[in-house]
């Protein structure tokens, strides 16, 4: 398919994103400079522009940062897709090159592509977890394929955002503290996240805390679970779900925990790297309890010692009602 102009791309990024709550993934479709699809999900885009020739370089910086770009008064950081996954670097300087600008984890950067290509809808049941020798590529999270049969790779950002700029996964002393004071050890939470770098981030922030956890890597499997194990529901205090999974994504997973009489209680918080406000309002809808952006270790530990002092206070409440009879 031929390339799609910036207008009208923007506009039709804006149009699909209002689309949601139906397991469906919009993605824009990109090529590097390899010859092979890429996607992302259209709802990290800020917008799709054609890259300028000169970039403002950044000393000391990492080798797939060509540096930044003056984004609506915002100086943004352009990263090389291309160059970080081996490959030759863009040739921004002489050709035409565009730059996905992008919103993750509440920072924006700009990744440099080739071209983009087209956007289009996948249901996320669609859309696979690599297996065999795609496994093993470090950076590939997910597969999905376009209408003629063509093969559309899906990387892990958040590892590759993690391995250049670094994610802090280091709680506050406060929160360690008060985390020991409240016996949490006693506690148990459900981690689903099909990003390897997002599960040892969000297990490291749980180790620090002393939470017993049970680490899922999709939402299939994890309501599976939910569903047949009443040892794992009776010991589990609260689940902790990204939103973007292959199979079923976190929007589904909480509709579908709120529809099961089993388990309709329990404590969920979305965490996601989608952080844009359109997305606490779809959490809302499907009845999560809460939406955290990603990566926050103060924050995703103070949800979970908040939600342990409810479960505590709910307790003591009918302890008290029992013995007063």
């Amino acid at each position: 398919m031929g390339v799609i102009m910036k207008d009208q791309l923007f506009s039709e990024v804006e149009r699909r994103t209002s689309l949601a709550l139906s397991n469906q993934m919009e993605m824009l479709v990109f090529f590097l400079n390899d010859g092979q699809r890429y996607g992302i999900n259209v709802f990290k885009i800020v917008e799709v522009i054609e890259c300028p020739h000169t970039i403002t370089r950044l000393p000391h910086s990492h080798p797939s940062i060509k540096g930044t770009i003056d984004f609506r008064g915002k100086a943004v950081a352009i990263i090389d897709l291309a160059e970080f996954l081996a490959m030759p670097p863009q040739e921004y300087k002489t050709g035409v090159s565009y730059v996905i600008v992008s919103e993750y984890n509440n920072n924006v950067q700009g990744f440099l592509v080739h071209t983009p290509d087209n956007l289009i809808t996948r249901n996320w049941e669609d859309i696979k977890s690599p297996t065999g020798m795609l496994a093993n590529t470090g950076f590939l999270i997910a597969i999905a394929h376009t209408d003629d049969g063509e093969i559309i790779q899906l990387l892990d950002i958040e590892r590759i955002l993690g391995d250049i700029i670094g994610v802090a996964d280091v709680l506050s002393e406060e929160i360690v503290r008060e985390s020991k004071n409240a016996g949490i050890e006693r506690y148990h939470v459900m981690v689903i996240d099909d990003s390897k770098a997002a599960r040892t981030l969000t297990k490291t922030v749980l180790e620090q805390m002393g939470v017993r956890y049970t680490i899922m890597d999709n939402a299939i499997s994890a309501l599976q679970l939910l569903e047949k194990d009443a040892d794992l529901r009776r010991s589990l205090t609260m689940i902790i779900s990204d939103i973007e999974m292959p199979g079923m994504d976190g929007f589904t997973f909480t509709r579908k925990v709120r529809e099961n009489p089993v388990l309709k209680d329990f404590y969920v918080m979305l965490h996601s790297s989608m952080s844009n406000p359109s997305n606490q309002s779809k959490a809302e809808q499907v009845g999560a309890d809460v939406f955290v952006g990603k990566f926050k270790p103060d924050e995703v530990a103070l949800n979970i010692l908040n939600t342990i002092k409810e479960i505590d206070a709910k307790r003591r409440e009918i302890e008290d009602s029992v013995r007063r009879r």
